[in-house]
């Protein structure tokens, strides 16, 4: 079964999110209470301009001194980011994932930014997906009761 990014892999999400203007402390601040690794950013007109992930932070902004108090996040945010849209395969997503070597994409729906997928969500789903094909396997091939 191929699996869609929404419904089986992301399921209702409250997205983080914030605006080019705020800064590197108030993104990792607002990652930390929220527990996620990435946010997504937004221009004045709510339309989504960036990312900004965990790595964003340690490699574009602390590593280079920068003052995360006075630095906003759009002068270190990825713009422009690649999205997949709620009906991308969970396959898809994957493979841009590893040739572009992000580890979170946006999930957006016509305008909307709908969720968030990261590299985790794809192994659960991939794990998963092989264990059920196991198990399939396994009754096909040793009758209906193995494993029983």
């Amino acid at each position: 079964m191929q699996r869609k990014i929404m419904p089986d892999i992301v399921k209702k999400q409250s997205v983080s999110s914030l605006k080019k203007n705020n800064t590197v402390l108030e993104a990792a601040t607002m990652m930390t209470s929220a527990n996620v690794a990435a946010i997504v950013v937004f221009d004045d007109d709510n339309k989504l301009v960036g990312i900004i992930t965990e790595r964003d932070l340690t490699r574009r902004a602390i590593a280079k001194s920068l003052d995360p108090k006075e630095t906003p996040i759009g002068d270190i945010m990825t713009e422009n980011p690649d999205t997949l849209s709620p009906g991308d395969s969970a396959g898809d997503a994957l493979e841009l994932m590893q040739s572009r070597h992000f580890r979170h994409l946006p999930v957006v729906d016509g305008d909307t930014c709908v969720g968030m997928v990261s590299i985790r969500d794809l192994y659960i789903a991939a794990k998963s997906s092989l264990e059920e094909n196991i198990r399939e396997t396994e009754a096909f091939v040793f009758g209906d009761q193995y494993g029983a």
